[in-house]
């Protein structure tokens, strides 16, 4: 049980980025549909820990060391390398995106120069990266109770504290919503997204474990903690609705509101995410291409960090950031993938104990 709560954490952590953990993403997925976006959220939750049990548990059977182990073998090889090719790229994009967040944060928060907290966080992430997967899934997996905590605390001061009802703030809410899809569209395009966001990382961390039920059941764990997440943060948003309109990082206002040191709590939490989310995508593209165990590996993630550095400080973040529409659907069909490989894994691990019996 304790490895799936490990796998599980570590799961929310890669997936609870900036923009998750901001609220900016819960707003525009899920609270700008008023009530409906709780429907989405449930959604997504089943979704997250469906897709993420699948893959958890296909991983493990297969034993894969990166996510090309496990794409090529279930998508074949044309439609493999175009995944493989098109993840790499997202990888590598959304670990410079989180340098450049991280350098935002500290000029809103600390008013420092942008490069000095971007070049803060890729130190950091470097460093760990540098380390065995087994550490990193439990660095990853220690911000998810913290981020837990943090955002139920501002739930329940939101809500008790709200000027309006929740029926008044869903029109208000409805009133911002940018997306033309239906509620549910949107949902399973947060999910599938996601899904690709977490892919690479899970494909590690779950290769290594040999029970497959322990990984499956940490994808399970994983999908429930990311639904409640969504669940507390929309109706934090829903609850202030009025007041966080408009607002860049939704969150961290209604922590002030709190007090001070909540937000500065909730800074340290932002922080945080960014920094899990740097960390899986940094190792992922790392493992994708050179074996850990092998002695270049540290200075091929010191070289990678640098260049990660420098395309974080020329606007290269706003160029990666159109690959976040396209990750939506990439993930739909990653999905479509896993759950055909789930179904003939298990049926091929049947009928091999079968023989052995």
């Amino acid at each position: 049980m304790k490895k799936s709560l490990q796998i599980g954490g570590a799961y929310v952590g890669i997936i609870v980025g900036a923009g998750f953990a901001s609220g900016q993403e819960i707003v525009l997925y899920f609270t700008s549909y008023g009530f409906k976006g709780i429907y989405g959220a449930l959604l997504a939750m089943i979704g997250f820990s469906i897709v993420g049990m699948c893959v958890a548990q296909v991983s493990s059977r297969l034993h894969t060391t990166s996510h090309k182990d496990l794409i090529y073998q279930i998508s074949g090889n044309f439609v493999g390398f175009l995944l493989d090719l098109i993840l790499s790229l997202f990888l590598f994009g959304v670990a410079v995106i989180m340098f450049a967040g991280a350098g935002a944060t500290f000029q809103q928060m600390f008013g420092l120069p942008i490069w000095l907290g971007s070049i803060c966080m890729v130190i950091l992430t470097v460093a760990t990266v540098m380390l065995d997967v087994k550490n990193i899934i439990n660095i990853i997996a220690l911000a998810t109770p913290y981020l837990l905590t943090i955002v139920s605390i501002i739930a329940i001061y939101a809500i008790a504290t709200m000027d309006l009802t929740f029926v008044e703030q869903a029109v208000i809410a409805q009133q911002a919503q940018i997306s033309g899809n239906s509620w549910w569209v949107t949902a399973l395009l947060y999910m599938s997204f996601n899904v690709g966001v977490s892919f690479s990382l899970l494909t590690v961390m779950c290769g290594s474990i040999r029970n497959d039920k322990v990984a499956g059941m940490g994808g399970i764990i994983g999908g429930i903690l990311l639904g409640a997440l969504i669940l507390l943060i929309n109706f934090s948003l829903l609850a202030k609705m009025n007041i966080i309109v408009g607002l860049d990082i939704p969150m961290l206002a209604l922590a002030n509101e709190i007090h001070p040191i909540v937000g500065l709590l909730m800074t340290f939490s932002l922080l945080g995410m960014i920094y899990n989310t740097a960390v899986g995508m940094l190792y992922s593209f790392m493992v994708r291409f050179i074996k850990p165990n092998r002695g270049s590996f540290r200075v091929a993630v010191i070289i990678i960090g640098g260049l990660g550095f420098l395309a974080s400080l020329v606007g290269f973040t706003t160029l990666v950031a159109k690959l976040y529409a396209v990750m939506g659907y990439v993930g739909l069909i990653l999905i479509i993938f896993i759950i055909s490989a789930w179904f003939k894994s298990g049926t091929k691990k049947i009928v091999y104990y079968k023989k052995g019996n």
